[in-house]
This record gives C-alpha cells, sequence and structure tokens, in this order.
C-alpha cells in the first residue's frame, strides 16, 4: 500500500503534500528535522491521507495534487 498525504505546518499554517509507504515513520522524520524541505516548518500535523494499492497511481495523484489545479482540488474538497 502507498500513502498520498498532506501535512500542514502549525507553525506557518503551510502545506506539504507526500508520498510514503509508512504514513507513522514519515510523520515522525518530519517532525524530528530528518526531512530536508519541512524541517525549518515543523511541527507538522497530518491533515489528510489516501491509501493507493500501487505506486503508480500513488505517484500520478501526489504529482496532481502539486499542480495549480490540483491545489485547488485539495483546498476545495480534501481540506474543507
Amino acid at each position: 500500500m502507498y500513502f498520498v498525504y498532506i501535512l500542514k505546518s502549525q507553525k506557518d499554517q503551510s502545506l506539504y503534500t507526500g508520498l510514503t509507504i509508512n504514513i507513522k515513520k514519515r510523520l515522525v522524520e518530519h517532525n524530528s528535522g530528518v526531512s530536508r524541505y519541512t524541517k525549518t516548518k515543523m511541527p507538522w500535523k497530518l491533515v489528510w491521507c489516501s491509501i493507493f494499492p500501487n505506486q503508480h497511481t500513488a505517484a500520478l495523484f501526489e504529482k496532481y495534487l502539486k499542480t495549480a489545479s490540483g491545489i485547488a482540488f485539495m483546498r476545495k474538497r480534501l481540506l474543507r
């Protein structure tokens, strides 16, 4: 199983979208400063997550969420 997830920074309310096979471990990594991009905006809170059966589908959805239309979709439909 593959997880596409959205985190929200409790420091500045920014969002981060990612893909992983172990959501619990990945959240710990984001909040312990292991992840280079997210370490300056800790702490992070998981605000949305979805499970996909294969990596290809998960990667396509993660990539979509990082586009302008994907960001609009995320804010309108996933983060209400």
